[in-house]
């Protein structure tokens, strides 16, 4: 038998809440609790669930960079990265602060950015290899057959101008 959760909280409470923490520029989850009279891991879980059901509140502009921030998809770390690459020391703390992320993310998302890709499995590894081992080897046929071709024209040429000169020495 599934109990329903007691909740003491009303809905319009839960929203006016959401909003707070939302748009709680410098302060934290933990002072926004306090100040409603809460419990943070409450205010903490309400964010969470707001944020994957992607609720928005009327006259909310879209919540693009909205709960935690190893759950960002690329997206919103590339809005991430646009929106801090000009703030540096107090401005970019004060941003982090604001967004729920931590300098060092930001560093390694612009490095993740910048970085080629690389194959994720040993499969595509494999045949990554497997395709440069038969480019060699299409290389070293090829200039094979080059050199070969150059001994070809080499003899043709000789061949003419022996047949020139015996045509030379009979008349």
């Amino acid at each position: 038998m599934h109990r329903k959760p007691h909740s003491h909280h009303s809905p319009e409470f839960k929203e006016q809440a959401l909003l707070k923490a939302r748009h709680r520029g410098t302060r934290s989850i933990l002072s926004i609790a306090s100040e409603l009279n809460m419990s943070p891991g409450t205010l903490k879980r309400w964010v969470l669930d707001s944020a994957k059901a992607g609720e928005q509140a009327p006259g909310e502009t879209s919540p693009a960079l909205d709960g935690p921030a190893a759950a960002w998809s690329p997206a919103q770390r590339l809005t991430a990265l646009q929106e801090s690459y000009p703030l540096n020391g107090s401005a970019l703390a004060a941003w982090c602060r604001e967004h729920g992320v931590f300098e060092h993310q930001l560093t390694q998302w612009r490095e993740e950015f910048c970085t080629p890709a690389v194959p994720a499995s040993r499969e595509a590894s494999s045949a990554f290899r497997e395709l440069q081992r038969q480019h060699e080897q299409l290389q070293r046929e090829l200039r094979r057959k080059e050199k070969a071709l150059a001994e070809v024209a080499a003899l043709l040429v000789l061949q003419k101008n022996f047949q020139a000169l015996l045509e030379g020495a009979d008349k």
